[in-house]
Order: structure tokens, then sequence, then C-alpha cells
């Protein structure tokens, strides 16, 4: 049976995380970023999920999970963590090729190198069988060649390939199957172009075109027939991830409204002695330490290989986790008042940058359908 209580080894690396992002400096400037990047990862952090034949540290997504969120309550969430090493690392070392593994896994451990994920279309959000994004063959040399459109892609510039899911036709049924492909940054044909956020974040989103890019056969990861398969091998870590981001996030932003509660007089007391400021501090903790519990019983899962119970999890830990960390940068917000709102505490571009954990990389919504459909055996309304 598995067991929720945190190892003796966890407990170490939770702190000795903690430590180290403690050093570094609160910041959204993009070379502050990098330089944090790749401290962590010559600490062994960034890829402490890859296997240690290739230079990772040989554990899984419970430990890289656990970075992320000690990162992210010290102030410095690294968003591409979701992406580079528990979506694209996975996907290639449980599927690449060996030349694969050899050529991208070291590097994505080390920090020498990051890959973004490309899977959304201005027409296929929630609904991934609706992806128009194709690869066909051509016949005379048997290279790929990828047309469609993503958005909402994080990280691009910054990549130094993007793992983009697209679509094969099969040769017996004439359906089209999903399919990944490793596409480098300076492709022929692969453009891309920032979208204008109103978002306080280091990693900026992008719409790619790709048109008539050309890749070679061994662009594809994994086998051609697998499908879903790898698609979802990526997909449980990411939402393991983000529910790590939320928390983290959740628990960076209590903190500050605990710090200023206990310090912030009014009348005789302290504001935190007032139960209108208490009790919904005393539940924002509540509510972001049930999502950690469902984010390390869903890494758990993930981790000894039950895909199906770990589908199932991560969807209930994204969605524990967005709320709790909505509800709990609200909370502290509130708790400083106007101070909430300052540069100085930093609170104010969380309230935007939380809705993120609501958001991606699936809705609130899209998890209920998956909780009433798939746990509840509810009959579907699509």
């Amino acid at each position: 049976m598995t067991t929720l209580v945190e190892s003796e080894e966890h407990k170490s690396l939770r702190a000795a995380v903690a430590a180290f992002a403690r050093t570094q400096p609160h910041t959204l400037d993009a070379e502050d970023n990098r330089r944090l990047w790749q401290a962590a990862a010559k600490l062994g952090y960034i890829g402490v999920n890859l296997p240690e034949a290739y230079g990772g540290g040989g554990a899984g997504i419970t430990e890289l999970s656990l970075v992320l969120e000690e990162l992210g309550a010290s102030g410095n969430p690294l968003l591409m963590m979701i992406v580079s090493p528990a979506i694209c690392g996975t996907v290639i070392a449980r599927f690449g090729t060996e030349e694969q593994k050899r050529e991208w896994l070291p590097p994505l451990a080390d920090g020498t190198r990051l890959m973004a994920f490309g899977i959304t279309e201005p027409d296929a959000g929630s609904n991934s069988h609706r992806i128009t994004t194709t690869a066909r063959r051509d016949a005379a040399t048997g290279d790929w060649l990828l047309t469609g459109r993503k958005v909402f892609v994080s990280g691009v510039d910054i990549a130094d390939a993007t793992l983009i899911v697209g679509r094969t036709e099969d040769a017996r049924t004439g359906r089209l199957k999903p399919c990944l492909f490793i596409v480098p940054r300076d492709a022929p044909g692969f453009e891309r172009r920032p979208i204008d956020m109103e978002l306080s974040a280091v990693e900026r989103q992008f719409e790619l075109t790709l048109d008539d890019v050309r890749l070679p056969a061994d662009a594809l990861v994994g086998d051609e027939d697998a499908g879903l398969l790898q698609l979802f091998a990526g997909l449980n870590p990411e939402r393991v991830m983000t529910a790590a981001f939320g928390v983290g996030m959740g628990r960076h932003a209590l903190a500050r409204a605990l710090d200023y509660a206990r310090e912030r007089t009014v009348w005789k007391t302290p504001i935190g002695a007032h139960q209108a400021i208490a009790h919904p501090l005393a539940q924002a903790h509540i509510e972001l330490e049930l999502a950690r519990l469902m984010m390390q019983k869903a890494a758990h899962l993930y981790d000894a290989g039950d895909d199906a119970g770990a589908g199932e999890a991560a969807n209930m830990a994204k969605y524990a986790a967005g709320e709790a960390c909505v509800k709990a940068v609200d909370q502290a917000v509130h708790t400083l008042g106007g101070n909430g709102l300052t540069r100085e505490y930093g609170l104010g571009r969380l309230i935007t940058a939380s809705r993120v954990a609501r958001i991606a990389p699936v809705s609130r919504e899209m998890i209920l359908n998956y909780v009433s459909h798939q746990t509840l055996g509810l009959p579907k309304s699509y």
C-alpha cells in the first residue's frame, strides 16, 4: 500500500530545495530566470525525474513536483519545469529512440537545453480529437511534412525545440491518429508570434504556424501506432506538475499574508488575532494541504506505472490545486488591503497568475466532466 507520508529522503530534498530557493531573487527578469534554471539544474533539481543513464536523477514525478512546489512557495516558480522535464523529458524517456534519448535527455537534465510542448490549437482546446495539425510522408525521401497551427505554447523563444502533437493517417482505417514530433526552433517553415498577454510572467506565450515543415524520419517520437498512449504519458505529469505549481504559488501568497497579519496592528492587537482574518487564512491553508495530498497520490500512482489511476488522481489534483491557489491568493491580497496591490509585496500580479492553475492545461469544467464520466459513470452530454 502506498503511503503519502513523506520519506526522510523526500523531507531532505524538500528542505534543500527550499533553502536554495530562498537565496534566489524574486524577479520577472528573463536573465535572472535563466540563471535560476541553470543553478537548479546544477544541483540536480531540473532533471531529478529523468533516467540516471542519461544524466538525470533517476527519481520520478513525485520528486520533480516536490521541487517545483518548493520553488513556487519561495516565490520562484519555474513554469518550464512543467513542460521541459515533466512532459517532454518523460515522453522521450518512455517512448523515444535510443538516439533521441542520447541527444535530448542529458541536456534537458543539466539545463543546457529546453523543449517546449505544443498541443492546443485555435479550434482544438479541450477537445484534442479536433487537432488539425497533420503530418504526411514524403514518399521520395521518407521525411515528414508537418502543417498546422498551435496557440498558447510557452517558452518557444527560449526552447531549442518544440514537441508538437500532430496527426497522421492510419493506412488501415484512413482515420487520423495523434503522433509527436520534435521540431527544432530554426526549422524552415516553423514560425512563431508572441501572444499579447495580460499576465506577468517570464515565460511568454506564442502562436505557432507550421507550413510544410520538413522533418527527418527520426523526428517522430516513439511508435507511429501508439497514439493516445504516448500523448497521455506526458499529459498526466503535466497535470501533476500544474498542481505543484498551484500549491507552491498558494503557499507563497499565504506566507506573505501571515507575515503581514502577525505584524499589522490596527487597534490593540495584530489583525491576525481577529477571526475575520484568521479563519479565511486557516481555510486557505487547509485547502492547499488537501490539494497537496491529492497531488502526492497522483504522482505516486504515476511513478508506480498505474497510468489509469494516475489519470483520475492527476485531474483531481489539478482541480483541487487550482481552486486552492486562487482562493489563497485572493485571501492574501484581501488581508493586505491596499498593500496587497503594491509592487512591494508582489501579490497583485498573482491575481492573474493564479488563474493559470485553474485554466491550464485543462479547464476545471473539463475535469468535472472527466470525473462525472470516468469515475461516477454518468452519461456524456457531448
